[in-house]
């Protein structure tokens, strides 16, 4: 204090210049949710009532009543908002001490003593009281708190406008306890709404033990559940709990796949409660990356964007409780706390240890595959950290096995001789397994990995190999189908001075023509060369960066019918032009494409059943 003079009633004193500095910086910058001062201050209530019964086992006439609670009561002709509790109470001094000065608070003092206690005796509190106390002026143009310290009789009124000092007077209270009394700024009228009130309480202090009421139509209404469900054993909790909570938290109507519930101890300590749903939720998942697990401090919601999953584990859904981050810690400090990383770090291995133990009963893994299996690639693209730990994760379909393989099982089976993992991307796996692209390898029994989210175009570029194996799109060549001629395969006839002709019609709408011995029942068809693969160019084209991809391949199968028909009309002088132009449309439209001229592609079918009726 700097200055203090007194009156017959009351005393007035200067806030410590830190004080003013702190009012300024909470009113206009440390939250950002106006509401926040709710939850700060049922907060500081549920921690006098921690308090007074954790000073109760040295002092039992400091004993809680029977009922003890957090009530919140809304006046709307005083335009009041009131928060009472049953607590520890301050004395003259520890108001003039918590709420004068920043830097000490009840909290605080309180923990050099809890310092001492056994565990077992040691309440959770939460809250640090004298800072999170003053974003009560964010909504409020006066406060006052009237206090009884448990074990006195006198009470003391604490007031002030939060424009520079405060004033200290003798009160009346029946019982030891705190009330926190707000008179609120006209436009924050809408907290003397019981309804709203209670909409907020059950945002940010749900699962707070500390049973907290808000009076409606004269009667005092239940607004908080009181469970932290995540801090009690598990073996205290049913499966209905669980799922109460999960529908809860989420808004979800199914039951959840897996639920994660656990202690860290040691160097750094929190409560998990995550739930892996077993069904998709309403909302795109493409559209919001970001994490639905919420962040707990001593059981007081923070905040559910402290991104404690990585976007790849987003259908993730709970609560992470930790003991090692101040209650009044923003959203903006979040991001640069040590602790956080930690806990983030932890939470994401867990989740992955998680997954690898369902992974092996297959059934129930490939159900959480079908709704979540695009989501968890994601990670391979964009975590290097955690590339390979969810490689073996990854569910494929297959052109030789029914059902969903991995790469362990892929590699397990590969041919004697056999250099790559081969994979094959589109738009749908339906359409892949008919795919001119799986005939050769088809034919000579190797595997091809069907590839059929949108992800999949671009994941195989950040996943080189697995297990020593590189992964190859088969539209990027075939090195090994040479090794495993089929039987009696025949052989292929000279097509050099074709292909020679065919590239000279096409010019630069191709890079090469060229044979190939990956196909047994097409004609054609395309190759990526040494571009992106036949996928990532769809999608840049349909993205409109079509300038950036290289021409594709064509590749002739010189034992097929129509090209002994062509080399034949070659070699009697006929001009390829317009053969050309069909060889190369057939191919994009066997690869689900779109002829480069629909129009003229059409023509010349028209031509050649015309023809062929002739």
């Amino acid at each position: 204090m700097t200055e203090t003079t007194a009156t017959a009633a009351a005393e007035r004193h200067d806030f410590g210049a830190e004080v003013g500095r702190l009012l300024d910086l909470v009113v206009h910058s440390l939250y950002s949710e106006r509401e926040i001062f709710l939850r700060e201050l049922v907060a500081n209530a549920a921690d006098a009532i921690d308090r007074r019964r954790f000073e109760a086992l040295t002092h039992p006439a400091l004993a809680l009543p029977e009922g003890a609670k957090v009530r919140i009561v809304p006046a709307r002709p005083e335009r009041t908002l009131t928060i009472s509790d049953d607590g520890i109470g301050m004395t003259r001094e520890e108001l003039v001490t918590n709420l004068g000065t920043i830097a000490r608070s009840g909290t605080r003092a309180f923990g050099e003593t809890l310092a001492q206690a056994k565990p077992e005796e040691r309440p959770s509190l939460i809250g640090q009281f004298g800072v999170g106390f003053y974003s009560a002026f964010m909504v409020a143009d006066e406060v006052e708190v009237v206090s009884r310290r448990a074990g006195t009789e006198e009470a003391w009124r604490w007031a002030s406008d939060g424009r520079g000092s405060f004033t200290i007077a003798p009160a009346e209270r029946a019982t030891p306890g705190s009330d926190v009394i707000l008179r609120l700024k006209s436009d924050a009228q809408d907290y003397l709404d019981a309804y709203r009130v209670e909409t907020v309480v059950r945002k940010w202090a749900d699962h707070v033990t500390v049973p907290i009421t808000i009076e409606r139509d004269g009667r005092d209404m239940p607004a908080n559940e009181g469970t932290a469900l995540w801090r009690k054993p598990k073996a205290e909790i049913d499966e209905k709990s669980y799922v109460d909570l999960y529908r809860h938290l989420g808004a979800m109507f199914d039951t959840p796949w897996a639920t994660l519930h656990w202690r860290a101890e040691g160097a750094m300590e929190f409560y998990a409660l995550l739930f892996i749903p077993s069904a998709k939720p309403f909302e795109p998942m493409e559209q919001d990356r970001h994490s639905h697990v919420r962040l707990h401090v001593r059981r007081m919601f923070i905040t559910d964007e402290a991104e404690l999953l990585p976007p790849w584990l987003r259908f993730v859904r709970g609560i992470v409780d930790t003991e090692d981050l101040p209650l009044n810690v923003s959203r903006e400090m979040l991001q640069a706390t040590p602790v956080l990383a930690r806990i983030r770090k932890a939470v994401t291995n867990r989740v992955l240890t998680e997954l690898r133990t369902r992974a092996k009963d297959a059934d129930a893994y490939n159900k959480f595959w079908d709704n979540f299996g695009a989501v968890l690639k994601e990670g391979v693209w964009e975590d290097p950290d955690h590339r390979t730990d969810i490689a073996p994760l990854l569910r494929f379909a297959s052109s030789a096995v029914e059902g969903l393989t991995s790469l362990p099982d892929y590699v397990a089976r590969m041919k004697d001789g056999q250099e790559a993992i081969y994979v094959l991307a589109g738009d749908s796996v339906a359409t892949l397994r008919t795919s001119a692209q799986l005939e050769g390898f088809r034919a000579r029994g190797i595997e091809v990995l069907l590839l059929g989210d949108q992800i999949d175009a671009f994941w195989p570029d950040r996943l080189p190999a697995f297990e020593g194996k590189p992964i190859r799109s088969v539209t990027q060549g075939a090195a090994d189908l040479a090794k495993f001629a089929p039987d009696g395969e025949v052989a292929a006839p000279d097509v050099t001075a074709l292909l020679a002709a065919l590239k000279s019609a096409l010019g630069d709408a191709v890079a090469e023509v060229r044979a190939t011995d990956r196909l047994v029942e097409s004609a054609v068809v395309l190759s990526a060369g040494s571009g992106p693969d036949l996928q990532m160019q769809r999608l840049l084209r349909r993205a409109g960066r079509a300038g950036i991809a290289a021409p594709p391949v064509l590749e002739v199968n010189p034992r097929h019918p129509l090209i002994a028909t062509l080399l034949a009309r070659h070699a009697a002088g006929s001009d390829l032009a317009e053969d050309a132009a069909m060889l190369l449309d057939l191919a994009q439209v066997q690869d689900g494409d779109l002829p480069r001229d629909p129009a003229s592609f059409a023509r010349r079918v028209e031509r050649a059943l015309a023809a062929v009726r002739g």
